[in-house]
């Protein structure tokens, strides 16, 4: 009995200092892509994706910021001299309701669209239930789209 009254003090000591921890944690502020046209692909990643623009604080004309999640940001910024080549697995990647929704979005936007394995036109449904498709954006960055809630 001794031993619990002494854990017990420890423990709820650790489990008060639990959200000071988490308020301490890093938090994902921003993901930056380097691009070749901002015009074209400000419009695919508002047309294309869905995203919404924030102020862009540089006002600087080579700069686009978008909406992603509760506090992030996604943003885009001129000035790549070419294309690059990029692996899939390095990929930005976004949930959405409706992966059908989503694929005719991207067949208006003449978008193609693969599964992991390459395969055109098709949805890749992983272990869990979760339907996911690839793209590349207009420099070439692959986009996951998934239905995961």
């Amino acid at each position: 009995m001794k031993k619990a009254a002494c854990i017990l003090p420890v423990l709820a000591l650790s489990l008060a200092s639990l959200p000071l921890f988490a308020q301490n944690k890093p938090r994902l502020n921003h993901i930056a892509i380097y691009v070749v046209d901002l015009p074209s692909s400000t419009r695919f990643y508002q047309q294309v994706i869905g995203l919404d623009t924030i102020p862009e604080p540089f006002h600087d004309g080579r700069h686009a910021w978008f909406s992603v999640g509760i506090q992030g940001h996604l943003h885009i910024i001129s000035g790549a001299a070419a294309k690059t080549s990029h692996d899939k697995n390095s990929h930005l990647c976004f949930s959405v309701p409706s992966i059908n929704d989503f694929i005719a979005n991207l067949k208006k936007h003449k978008v193609e669209y693969e599964n992991w394995a390459g395969e055109k036109n098709t949805v890749t449904k992983r272990v869990d239930g979760v339907q996911q498709i690839y793209f590349r954006d207009p420099d070439g960055y692959w986009i996951e789209i998934n239905d995961d809630k």
